[in-house]
């Protein structure tokens, strides 16, 4: 039985936005400058962090944005206005917005590697700057190298390879909100199965003259989850039969189904979950000498850290979990392999990830979020007063009322992942029981966390 859902493009002004050509390229040419000032305050602001616009603004605002507000509700849709791929992608096209005839890209149109046909790569590269994330996270000129180090990459990616590899494969951030995208209740799809079989051109994925094809590399007509759908409404300017649509939807309706659950992503649920869990431990926990060993890159203590942070990702928390599965299999009287059972069953914690991060963005994001006020008059803290703002007082906001906050985010978050593992149980033929392991391992990790913050 279908999910209701219900067709936003049927509203004349909305279908025009999303299938105009201008829409995107305003928003990339709007973001752009400002992440070329955060680099740019990065290089040759002020040290401090509270002063400078790359910190303040990349990792307080624009990850506010993202976490608490874009991913939950509308999947990708940072990917579609991001500015990190906009000047390769131009170059690639040699357009910035209507497209050139014949459609040719200005590529070495190199071919991506089947094997690294996932997202392995994004789980390394999120790990590597997360492990690092105490100083990028407060070091101007270290966050500034590397915003620097995503747009050279970008850059020399889409001139290799076709379309948007970087997005696909690369980005660390895009692997997460590709994850968390799932529970969105936001959808590009196919209004009509039986009308696009009979469309032999296929021009949402090879592209047309009034748009190109899916830069994510995505066959919108077979697309069944938003993990890899950036909303960049190409499919819906090259359909000519109007057969693509964006619509409202049930939240977390990709995750009603065990199809098409693979390793790789599972092990990136396990990844933010235990990033989320280190980073409130670390920099918001009362353990200042923790703290301290996260910003002491290469010395003999952050070496010992590194190796516990990295063996809890990859090991630990997947190690117990996998422990968690085992049980769940032998309730299940070993209906399933176990790789099988570890792999479906580690999607419930995509709803509990999304919270733990939501309440831990929570506990920065409203104490920090003042500096944004200043910065914005003062970017490189030169002494500017742009605006007037840059004397205004730092404030936090909602001071004492952040764990009435958290609570109810991270019971949603428990709640959601309760519901989705008895569904998978319920999906795979066994008994609601089976389910309990992994059930006490999400309520086990919720409740480190509230201890953590209440």
């Amino acid at each position: 039985m279908n999910s209701p859902r219900f067709e936003l493009t049927r509203i004349p002004l909305f279908k025009r936005v999303v299938t105009s050509r201008w829409v995107p390229w305003l928003f990339m040419a709007l973001t752009l400058p400002i992440f070329l000032l955060a680099i740019l305050t990065g290089l040759f602001g002020t040290p401090a962090g509270s002063r400078n616009f790359g910190i303040i603004f990349v990792w307080i605002v624009w990850w506010a944005l993202v976490i608490l507000v874009m991913v939950p509700f509308a999947g990708r849709l940072w990917c579609a206005i991001c500015p990190i791929p906009a000047p390769g992608e131009w170059l690639q096209r040699r357009a910035l917005i209507q497209p050139r005839a014949g459609g040719k890209l200005f590529t070495l149109g190199w071919k991506w590697s089947p094997r690294l046909n996932n997202i392995w790569l994004q789980n390394i590269s999120f790990l590597a700057v997360a492990l690092f994330s105490a100083v990028i996270l407060t070091t101007p000129f270290v966050s500034a190298l590397v915003l620097l180090a995503f747009a050279a990459l970008a850059l020399g990616v889409s001139l290799l390879f076709e379309r948007r590899v970087f997005c696909r494969y690369l980005c660390p951030v895009g692997g997460f909100i590709g994850l968390y995208a799932q529970l969105a209740p936001v959808e590009v799809r196919v209004k009509d199965a039986a009308l696009c079989r009979t469309h032999t051109d296929k021009t949402c994925y090879r592209g047309s003259d009034d748009g190109y094809g899916c830069p994510w590399m995505v066959f919108p007509a077979a697309l069944d989850k938003n993990t890899y759908c950036g909303l960049c409404s190409e499919c819906l300017k090259t359909c000519p039969l109007d057969n693509m649509g964006v619509f409202l939807r049930v939240p977390g309706k990709d995750l009603q189904t065990t199809k098409g659950r693979r390793l790789d992503e599972a092990y990136k649920a396990f990844i933010m979950l235990t990033c989320a869990l280190a980073y409130s431990i670390v920099l918001l926990g009362p353990w200042a000498a923790l703290k301290e060993t996260a910003y002491a890159v290469g010395a003999p203590a952050w070496f010992v850290y590194a190796i516990i942070f990295l063996a809890a990702n990859l090991a630990i928390v997947p190690g117990i979990f996998l422990a968690c599965a085992w049980l769940t299999r032998k309730i299940s009287l070993h209906k399933f392999s176990l790789r099988r059972t570890f792999t479906e069953y580690a999607y419930v914690l995509a709803p509990l990830g999304l919270a733990a991060w939501a309440a831990f963005s929570l506990s920065f994001v409203l104490i920090n979020f003042s500096y944004a006020w200043q910065v914005l008059s003062d970017p490189f803290g030169w002494g500017w007063d742009l605006f007037g703002t840059a004397n205004w007082t730092w404030t936090p906001y909602f001071a004492g009322l952040q764990s009435f906050l958290q609570i109810p985010i991270l019971l949603a978050g428990l709640i959601a992942a309760i519901g989705m593992a008895l569904r998978t149980a319920h999906t795979q033929g066994v008994p609601s029981r089976a389910a309990l392991p992994i059930v006490a391992f999400c309520a086990a990790f919720t409740m480190v966390l509230l201890w953590l913050y209440v």
